[in-house]
């Protein structure tokens, strides 16, 4: 009997203690502070060198093809059938060239930026975490996506500050203009 009082006793103390606990909910710009973190210009710079290599492979491309057109229209009447044909077959496989490029280029670009912003993306993931296990939040939700559509700004607390600390990202930092009217 005394086991049975001292079992119930246990699990009114146990019940009574999370009865007594508040849950933290809070809430995070994740497009702001991926925004501001330093390993994102970095990746920026990146992937835009990659994509002025690209683009300048194109034009290039496009210059030959042009030349080729050009000297297709001044001469095309004074050649032979077999050698218009021929050219004509090279000005069209150029093209087709010039347009498989131009596909396979925006593929490689998009994975280069996602290949750039994975480990920004995954460190501001991490620092998210740690905020939240360490002030003991139970859900902290991302605002930067349409997923939410509401939370009451009394009630839940930003922790994009606490964030911004855990990234070591100035506080006098801020986005760019074109940045800020994104949001």
């Amino acid at each position: 009997m005394k086991k049975i009082i001292v079992c119930a006793a246990l699990v009114a103390v146990a019940y009574g203690a999370n009865a007594q606990q508040t849950y933290k909910f809070g809430h995070v710009n994740g497009q702001e502070l991926l925004a501001l973190m330093p390993e994102r210009d970095s990746a920026e710079v990146k992937y835009m060198s990659y994509a002025k290599d690209l683009e300048e492979m194109i034009e290039t491309m496009q210059v030959d093809y042009n030349k080729m057109l050009q000297e297709y229209q001044q001469k095309a009447r004074t050649w032979s059938d077999a050698i218009r044909e021929t050219k004509e077959k090279d000005l069209q496989d150029k093209g087709q060239r010039i347009q498989e490029f131009q596909a396979t280029a925006r593929e490689d670009l998009q994975k280069r930026q996602m290949e750039l912003l994975r480990p920004v993306v995954e460190r501001a993931t991490s620092a998210v975490k740690k905020v939240g296990k360490d002030n003991g939040f139970i859900y902290i939700y991302d605002v930067s996506n349409a997923a939410l559509a509401y939370w009451d700004t009394e009630q839940s607390i930003d922790i994009t500050e606490l964030v911004r600390k855990e990234l070591n990202i100035p506080a006098d930092k801020t986005l760019p203009k074109a940045a800020a009217i994104a949001r």
